[in-house]
């Protein structure tokens, strides 16, 4: 491990707020969904042993569907939103511990710019044996938005462009590195790349809009205890 990967994972883990009790059995949870979800799509299981844990799922989603709706132990969803890179995103789609759907990025302060470091699995594969390009949209949205967060202003992508240089492999340790340019006015302008093996895959840029932090706070207020789509 080089100097470089040092001071990355140690970065990264200064930043965590350690998981205890409910936060913990959630992480714990949403890492054995993501083992199911990346076997299922690559593994050719009998149908009488995809049946039993369609009905095991289906019964535990029942179960999960009688708790009311709280999401408050879990922080933001988005880096972006929360104009603060301290704070934890349990149900983020793409960095949360807690969010199944999540690679999960891991995302670290380094001086003045964004890294992000990443393993795409077969759940996310376009061409084949590579990134699905949507997913690296995805990604560098949330990069780059805890890039602009470094401002302190809470934002809303504006606008993100993506080149794509070269196919963006599956499998192989992913560097995303993300930065503000500049701030003129509410605009915030960011640009980042992300590079498998020291080679950049495809870069991006995105100018996010300064909202406030009240927006944000009113937004999360309007969802109140709405029930979920499944509910009973």
């Amino acid at each position: 491990m080089n100097d470089q990967n040092i001071n990355f994972e140690a970065a990264w883990a200064a930043s965590q707020i350690p998981a205890a009790g409910r936060r913990l059995q959630a992480q714990r949870l949403a890492d054995a969904m993501r083992r199911v979800i990346d076997h299922l799509v690559q593994v050719a299981a009998p149908e009488d042993d995809l049946r039993t844990a369609a009905d095991l799922l289906e019964s535990y989603a029942e179960r999960l569907s009688r708790y009311p709706v709280s999401r408050t132990y879990e922080g933001f969803a988005e880096a972006a939103n929360a104009g603060d890179t301290h704070v934890f995103f349990d149900h983020s789609p793409l960095i949360g511990m807690a969010n199944p759907l999540a690679p999960p990025i891991r995302m670290a302060v380094m001086s003045d710019r964004i890294e992000g470091r990443v393993t795409f699995g077969a759940p996310y594969e376009g061409p084949p044996g590579h990134v699905h390009g949507g997913f690296l949209a995805a990604a560098f949205d949330e990069v780059l938005g805890m890039a602009q967060s470094l401002t302190g202003n809470p934002g809303m992508t504006g606008t993100l462009m993506i080149r794509y240089r070269r196919p963006t492999p599956l499998l192989k340790e992913l560097v995303f590195e993300g930065r503000v340019d500049r701030v003129e006015g509410r605009k915030i302008f960011t640009r980042g790349t992300v590079s498998a093996a020291g080679k950049v895959t495809a870069e991006a840029e995105g100018l996010f809009i300064a909202v406030g932090a009240e927006r944000f706070l009113a937004m999360a207020a309007a969802l109140g205890s709405k029930p979920r789509s499944d509910a009973k």
